[in-house]
C-alpha cells in the first residue's frame, strides 16, 4: 500500500511517500519538492556484531546526472567516486541523525540518498536530511525521535525558505537547520557578517518550518503503524561501577588534570590499564566490562567536575582562550604563508596566486561553474602522533576544509580589485581542538601575507556545551577531551562586525534558544580576542604581492576587437604568447588579463594589444607605414591592421604630379589623421604635419586645392591622372583596382 502525506513549505508542495519504491528496504521515502525528487532507503543489521562498541552508521549521497537531463563526461560515462558537494552532503545527513538514535544501539545501519530528479533550483540537500528522517522512523528501525531540515536564506529584509539556488548568491545568509520537534541539533551557515542577533532569529525562523516537517513524518507514521524492533540497552554492572568509581576516580581525575595532551593520554592509559589488571585473566568478559566501566567513569567525573566544581580540565575558566601565537612569511618562496598556534592545535597555511587558468571547474546538476577561491585541509597522522598511511582527502579533511572556505569567503576581493585564483592549503601540525578555526585564524593570516585585499580579517573559535538538566557550562575555545565529553561542538568564525560561518553539532536532543544565544554571545568575547592576536602579527593585508606571484594586469578592448586579437584559430594571441612568455585570458565583455611574472613581458604584451586594438583619431599624428601606391595616392598603415588613404593633394604643399616619386612601399613616414568617414574610411594628410614642423598655420578647407574624387567612375573603370578620361582595367596606364577603405 502508498502512503503520501504533503504540506506547502516556502511556496511549494513538499511531499513523503512510502510504500511504493524499494520495498524490500526497512524504509524507503520517496521526498518531491517542486519537480526535485529525491529517494532515501535505510536498512539496519537485525543483530549487532560481537565485540562491537561503536555505532556503525554508514551514510551515502548521490546525485545521478540523469536527474538534471546530461549524460557524465570522461571515457567511462557514468558516475564515479563521490563529488565534493556528495560527500558534504552526506555528512549533512549523518551528523544530525547519529546522535538520535538510542544510547547503546550498534546494529550496522545504512542510509543511502539517491538524486532522481533536479529541478535546478529546488537543491535536494535539506530534502534528503528530512527524507532520511521519514525513511528510518517510519520503519522497524528502533529510532524515535524524527527530526526536519531546512535552508534559509536573508534578502530584501526578511527570511527565505528555501530560497532556489539561482537566488542564493544575492543571499547575505546561507544557513541549513535540521532538528527536533523540541530543539535544533545541527547548523551549518555561511553569511555575510550578519549579527548574533540576527542569527538566532534565524534559527528560531528554521525551527518553525522544522515543525511542519516533523508533523508530515508523524502523520506518515499513524498511517504506517511501523513495528519496531526490540532493542534494549546492555546494563553496566552495578557493583563494579561501584568499586571502580571507590579505587580509581582519584586517579583518573589527577591524569585527567595533567598538563599536556599526550602526559595526560599518558597518565589515563596507566589508570586503564591498571582497572582492568585489577580483574582477574581469567574472567575476560568482566575484564572487558572493567574498560567500559572506566570510560563511563571518566565520563561521569568529567561532567561532575564541570557542572560542580566549575573545573576544566586543563585549568582554564570557562571563557578562557588556550595561549596563541602567530607568525607569517616562514616559507620563502610561498606566495603568502602563516604559522597559527593556539595550545596543543598548530596550523601551517599556504596561500597561492594564479590566474583564471587555474580556477575549478565545477560541473554539477545545476550546470557548469568556475571556483577562484579553494581551501584545502590537511590532517596527517602525525599531527595526533599516530601511525596511519596517507590516502587521499576522507571525508573529515572535505568538511573541515569546507567550513574553513565558507568562513573566509565573504572577505575575499572580488575579482574586478583582484583578479586572481586564490588557493589556501592547511597542513595540521598539531592537533587538539578544532584545527578548523585554526585553519581559519593561519588562513587569514596567509592570504594578508600574500597581498591579498581582504575586507577585513576573520577569526574562528570553537565553543563546547556541558548540560544536564537546568545545569550547564558553555566553554570557549574546547580542547580535545572538551569535545569528546561535552554535548556540543559550536564553531565560530567572523569578523569585529559579524558571522562569516557557523556550524554546531549536539549529541543530545538539543538545545533551546537562551543556550543558543548565551553560547553565539561567548563566542563573539572570544572571537574578538584571537582577531587583537591576530593584528599582533599582521595587522593589514601586504600592498604587494610576492615576487614569486605573477603580475595580472586588467585592460579592456572593444568586444569588436577581440577577434582581431585573438586572429584565426587563435594565431595573433599565440604569437603574442610565444614572443613575451605571459599567459592572456581574455573575456566576453572584452576585458583582458595579462598574467606574468616579469613587468617588462606584460607591458611589451600590452602594449602589442594595444596596437591591435587602437583606434584612429581626428587630428593625431602617427608614424605609418606605405603599404600600396595608387595613382591617386598612398595607402599607409598607421598601427598594425589600420591603413588610410594619403591623397595625392594631401603629400605636399606643392602640386605632386607622380606619388611614385615621393614614396615607395616600405617607407615610414609621418601623417595626420584629417577626417574619419563610416564605417571606417580614414583620410591623412602628411602636409598637414610638414606645415607643423616648419611652425606654418594649418590650412583652412578653403584654402586646400580641391582634391579629385574617384568614387563617381564606373564599376571596372579608373581615373588617368594625366589625361581626365576613364580607361579599362588593365590598362599599362593603370594601377591595381582601389581598395575599400
Amino acid at each position: 500500500m502508498v502512503y503520501r502525506v504533503s504540506a506547502d513549505i516556502g511556496g511549494f508542495e513538499f511531499s513523503l511517500e512510502m510504500g511504493k519504491i524499494a520495498k524490500q528496504a526497512d524504509g524507503a521515502a520517496f521526498v518531491s519538492y517542486g519537480d526535485t525528487v529525491v529517494m532515501v532507503a535505510a536498512c539496519a543489521a537485525k543483530e549487532a556484531k560481537e565485540g562491537r562498541d561503536f555505532f556503525p552508521l554508514t551514510v551515502d549521497y548521490r546525485e545521478n546526472t540523469y536527474a538534471a537531463g546530461k549524460i557524465p563526461g570522461g571515457f567511462f560515462k557514468r558516475e564515479g567516486r563521490p563529488t565534493e558537494k556528495e560527500i558534504l552532503t552526506s555528512r549533512l545527513i549523518d551528523r544530525p541523525l547519529r546522535p538520535l538514535f538510542p544510547e547503546g544501539f550498534i546494529n550496522e545501519t545504512q542510509v543511502i540518498a539517491l538524486v532522481l530528479s533536479a529541478d535546478k533550483e529546488n537543491d535536494p540537500d535539506v530534502m534528503s536530511i528530512t527524507g532520511a528522517s521519514a525513511a528510518i522512523y517510519c520503519s522497524p528501525i528502533p529510532f524515535y525521535n524524527p527530526i526536519g531540515a531546512v535552508r534559509v536564506g536573508y534578502m530584501d529584509s526578511q527570511f527565505v525558505v528555501n530560497p532556489p539556488i539561482s537566488k542564493l548568491k544575492d543571499s547575505s545568509l546561507n544557513l541549513t537547520v535540521a532538528g527536533t520537534e523540541d530543539a535544533l541539533v545541527m547548523v551549518e551557515a555561511g553569511a555575510s557578517e550578519i549579527s548574533e542577533e540576527m542569527m538566532v532569529e534565524a534559527l528560531e525562523f528554521a525551527h518553525g518550518i522544522i515543525r511542519k516537517l516533523i508533523g508530515l513524518q508523524k502523520e506518515l507514521y499513524e498511517k504506517i503503524q511501523p513495528v519496531k524492533r526490540e532493542f534494549v540497552k546492555s546494563a553496566l554492572d552495578a557493583a563494579e561501577v561501584e568499586r571502580i568509581e571507590k579505587e580509581f576516580s582519584a586517579k583518573i581525575s589527577d591524569a585527567m588534570h595533567v598538563k599536556g595532551k599526550l602526559e595526560s593520554y599518558a597518565q589515563l592509559d596507566i589508570v586503564g590499564n591498571e582497572i582492568v589488571s585489577s580483574v582477574p585473566e581469567e574472567e575476560a568478559e568482566r575484564r572487558v566490562q572493567a574498560e567500559k566501566i572506566y570510560h563511563h567513569v571518566m565520563e561521569k567525573i568529567f561532567r561532575k567536575e564541570m557542572l560542580e566544581d566549575k573545573r576544566r580540565p586543563d585549568g582554564r575558566q570557562f571563557n578562557e582562550i588556550r595561549p596563541i601565537s602567530a607568525e607569517v612569511s616562514l616559507l620563502p618562496r610561498t606566495h603568502g604563508s602563516a604559522l597559527f598556534t593556539r595550545g596543543e592545535t598548530q596550523a601551517l597555511v599556504t596561500a597561492t596566486l594564479g590566474t583564471a587558468d587555474d580556477e575549478q571547474r565545477m560541473d554539477t546538476l545545476e550546470g557548469e561553474s568556475f571556483k577562484r577561491f579553494m581551501l584545502h585541509y590537511n590532517f596527517p597522522p602525525f599531527s595526533v602522533g599516530e601511525v596511519k598511511p596517507l590516502r587521499g582527502p576522507g571525508r573529515r579533511e572535505v568538511g573541515h576544509g569546507a567550513l574553513a572556505e565558507r568562513s573566509i569567503l565573504p572577505i575575499m576581493p572580488s575579482e574586478e580589485a583582484f583578479p586572481y585564483t586564490v588557493r589556501v592549503v592547511s597542513d595540521i601540525m598539531e592537533s587538539n581542538g578544532s584545527s578548523s578555526m585554526a585553519t581559519v585564524c593561519g588562513g587569514v593570516l596567509a592570504l594578508m601575507d600574500a597581498g591579498v585585499p581582504i575586507k577585513a580579517p576573520v577569526a574562528g573559535v570553537a565553543m563546547g556545551l556541558v548540560k544536564e538538566g537546568d545545569k550547564y557550562a558553555i566553554l570557549t575555545d574546547i580542547a580535545g577531551a572538551e569535545d569528546h565529553y561535552g554535548d556540543m561542538d559550536f564553531k565560530v568564525a567572523g569578523t569585529e562586525k559579524g558571522i562569516t560561518g557557523l556550524q554546531m553539532d549536539i549529541k543530545m536532543c538539543g538545545i533551546d534558544k537562551k543556550v543558543m544565544a548565551e553560547a553565539l554571545a561567548q563566542a563573539k568575547e572570544g572571537r574578538l580576542f584571537i582577531l587583537g592576536k591576530m593584528s599582533e602579527c599582521l595587522q593589514n593585508s601586504r600592498q604587494e604581492i610576492s615576487p614569486y606571484a605573477p603580475r595580472i594586469i586588467t585592460i579592456q578592448i572593444p568586444k569588436d576587437k577581440i577577434g582581431g586579437v585573438i586572429g584565426t584559430g587563435g594565431k595573433v594571441i599565440r604569437g603574442i604568447i610565444e614572443q613575451t612568455g605571459v599567459k592572456i585570458d581574455i573575456e566576453d565583455d572584452g576585458k583582458v588579463n595579462i598574467a606574468s611574472s616579469d613587468t617588462d613581458s606584460a607591458q611589451r604584451a600590452i602594449r602589442m594589444i594595444e596596437d591591435l586594438v587602437m583606434e584612429a583619431e581626428v587630428g593625431k599624428t602617427y608614424l605609418g607605414t606605405v603599404t600600396r601606391l595608387v595613382d591617386f595616392g598612398a595607402f599607409v598603415e598607421i598601427f598594425p591592421g589600420t591603413e588610410g588613404l594619403l591623397h595625392i593633394s594631401e603629400v605636399a604643399d606643392f602640386r605632386v604630379q607622380d606619388i611614385n616619386s615621393e614614396f615607395k612601399v616600405g617607407d615610414q613616414i609621418p601623417v595626420k589623421v584629417i577626417q574619419i568617414e563610416p564605417p571606417n574610411k580614414i583620410r591623412l594628410s602628411r602636409k598637414a604635419v610638414l606645415r607643423e614642423q616648419a611652425g606654418l598655420p594649418p590650412l583652412e578647407p578653403s584654402q586646400r586645392p580641391p582634391r579629385r574624387e574617384h568614387s563617381d567612375r564606373r564599376p571596372g573603370q579608373h581615373r588617368d591622372h594625366d589625361r581626365d578620361r576613364p580607361r579599362p582595367r588593365g590598362s599599362d596606364r593603370g594601377g591595381p583596382p582601389r581598395r575599400s577603405y
